[in-house]
């Protein structure tokens, strides 16, 4: 099984990347994982935040293969606390999908034909972080994740 997760442009702090970089070396020893980093939108100032969500959509779609169950991070997914996250990883573990995609969106969120395809949505919690620190929160809580089922020192409860 693959673990991939995508996002829509780079990051613009180094610090971040870097966080997201060290997590996703510590997730490849439990599981393939792989991000795939897509390109920003071009123009985005001549386009309404909609056709931005639409063109970002887009991309998000041409990644993604029919046999992929595809995990959104939206603020109205559904939120659990990380010993639950764990469980339900592996639930999506275990199930036989060959490829398991999480998906961080732009800024403005997701577009209705991405939302039609996707499988589930997870929140991280009810405040709004930008869609760059998410990827270093939800890198880490993958980490974590893997760390509870291996009953590892990581996290304490």
């Amino acid at each position: 099984m693959t673990l991939e997760l995508i996002l829509i442009g780079k990051t613009d702090s180094k610090e971040v990347a870097a966080l997201v970089e060290m997590y996703a070396r510590r997730v490849n020893f439990y599981c393939k994982f792989a991000i795939t980093t897509l390109p920003d939108v071009r123009n985005t100032r001549n386009l309404t935040f909609k056709q931005q969500r639409t063109a970002e959509g887009d991309a998000i779609l041409r990644q993604l293969t029919d046999g992929d169950y595809v995990v959104l991070l939206d603020e109205r997914g559904e939120e659990m606390r990380s010993v639950e996250f764990a469980y339900w990883l592996q639930k999506r573990l275990n199930s036989g999908v060959k490829r398991l995609v999480m998906v961080i969106g732009g800024p403005y969120g997701f577009s209705e034909e991405v939302y039609a395809r996707a499988d589930a949505k997870l929140s991280l919690s009810r405040m709004t972080f930008s869609h760059q620190i998410v990827r270093a929160i939800f890198a880490e809580q993958i980490y974590r994740a893997f760390t509870i089922l291996r009953n590892e020192p990581y996290h304490h409860e």
